[in-house]
């Protein structure tokens, strides 16, 4: 009896979770923010959701204790409350991934036919190496937030300006926010483009930080 009263305590609030994640706008919002903190503001643009939907959205998050916000100047600051927020959502994209036939159907519709990526362990060995140079191409703040070892912050919409910062005899890796970005392509594509040896990693930063990777100034 004892353990059926537990239960029936217990798994209400286990649910609150899940009632929190079961929203595809949550979710888009704590993917943004496992790349960094933001303010609603921020959000709002990033998703292209109105500043009250955004808002009602972080508040269920927040009561649910999957985000917590901090107040700077006269923003407030949203960012993930725990690492293991993170290790949720990619556990359900995963879970998603191999059980819904749907996600596969979405992913091929999507999916460029650019050749395979570099793995983690590629990387790895390049990097211990020193024979690759390791580009961020997600916006600046979200490099500042926490980022692989040695990579240099180069925003994608910065890159045809800065393509002379970059070595014509060095092979360069670019990643970006993860399997469903498309920064990294976009980088890769532009840069072989313009005659550079290159290749994107496979995955992206919460990926590589989910492996527990060795990472630079990571706060998620």
């Amino acid at each position: 009896m004892a353990e059926t009263s537990l239960r029936k305590r217990l798994y209400p609030e286990f649910a609150r979770i899940g009632s929190a994640l079961a929203s595809d706008k949550r979710l888009e919002l704590i993917d943004l923010l496992a790349q960094g903190a933001r303010n609603v503001d921020a959000l709002a643009a990033e998703t292209a959701m109105p500043l009250a939907s955004v808002s009602q959205h972080l508040q269920v998050l927040r009561n649910a204790r999957l985000v917590e916000a901090e107040r700077k100047g006269n923003k407030v600051v949203y960012r993930l409350a725990d690492p293991l927020v993170l290790r949720l959502w990619l556990t359900l994209r995963w879970v998603g991934q191999r059980r819904l036939a749907e996600v596969a159907q979405i992913e091929a519709g999507y999916r460029r036919d650019s050749g395979a990526g570099l793995t983690h362990d590629e990387l790895a060995m390049l990097l211990a190496e020193d024979k690759a140079l390791l580009i961020d191409v997600r916006p600046r703040l979200e490099y500042e937030s926490g980022h692989l070892p040695g990579a240099i912050s180069m925003p994608v919409d910065e890159l045809p300006a800065r393509l002379g910062e970059l070595p014509s005899d060095r092979r360069i890796v670019t990643y970006c926010r993860g399997i469903y970005c498309a920064m990294s392509d976009d980088a890769e594509a532009l840069l072989r483009d313009r005659g550079f040896e290159v290749v994107r990693l496979e995955g992206g930063w919460p990926e590589w930080w989910d492996e527990g990777r060795p990472v630079d100034e990571a706060s998620v």
